[in-house]
């Protein structure tokens, strides 16, 4: 059987991927393509348990470090359990965030380090990396009046914030995106959704085709 494709999407808050993946995974699953949607940090029981902890919004006390390290033991959960089954079974995996979050996150705007964050991260992935990375570039001040005027996304801890960590969280996408360009497609995320989406659903299929 064919190994399947894992594919990423990135981005800071409120610049509408989650919208957007929700689109693109109707729209190739009307095409008959076996697509499994998921997120972290979540997906599965373990993880989503997880999500509570590190999203709280009462849990502002929380350690830079012990935020990284949620994050890598909810991937590495959700990974064995979801992702490589998917994957091994030939399936399509379009994933909410996944190890760039955490690099531009915990190990750039938290100020932990990239390469300490990635290392941690690979423990947890042992190098299994998507093949596809689509990361929605918006202001973040721009993504942040979104979550406020929609209303209907919860805020969640990350998203209070000051506009300064979201700029840094941005600028800590740039640097991961320097690390491995060749893995990454930049959308504008300022444009309309339908634009947005078209763009996205355009670059998965070209990679479906030719992978």
């Amino acid at each position: 059987m064919k190994q399947g494709i894992f594919i990423t999407i990135e981005g800071p808050e409120g610049a509408g991927k989650t919208t957007v993946l929700k689109l693109i995974g109707e729209s190739l699953k009307n095409l008959g393509l076996d697509v499994v949607l998921t997120r972290e940090p979540g997906g599965i029981p373990i993880a989503e348990q997880i999500r509570e902890v590190i999203l709280n919004k009462e849990n502002t006390a929380m350690d830079g470090r012990t935020e990284a390290l949620l994050y890598a033991a909810a991937r590495r959960q959700h990974l064995i359990e979801k992702v490589v089954p998917a994957l091994n079974a030939g399936k399509i995996v379009l994933c909410d965030r996944f190890i760039d979050s955490s690099l531009a996150y915990q190990g750039y705007a938290r100020g932990l380090g990239i390469d300490e964050v990635y290392s941690i991260n690979q423990f947890a992935i042992e190098g299994l990396m998507p093949q596809l990375t689509i990361y929605f570039d918006i202001e973040p001040a721009e993504g942040l009046k979104r979550i406020k005027k929609s209303g209907i996304r919860e805020v969640n801890r990350l998203d209070l914030e000051e506009l300064q960590f979201h700029e840094k969280v941005r600028d800590g996408y740039k640097k991961a995106i320097e690390r491995e360009k060749s893995r990454f497609f930049v959308v504008d995320a300022s444009l309309p959704i339908e634009q947005v989406s078209e763009a996205v659903k355009e670059k998965i299929l070209f990679v479906l085709k030719n992978n």
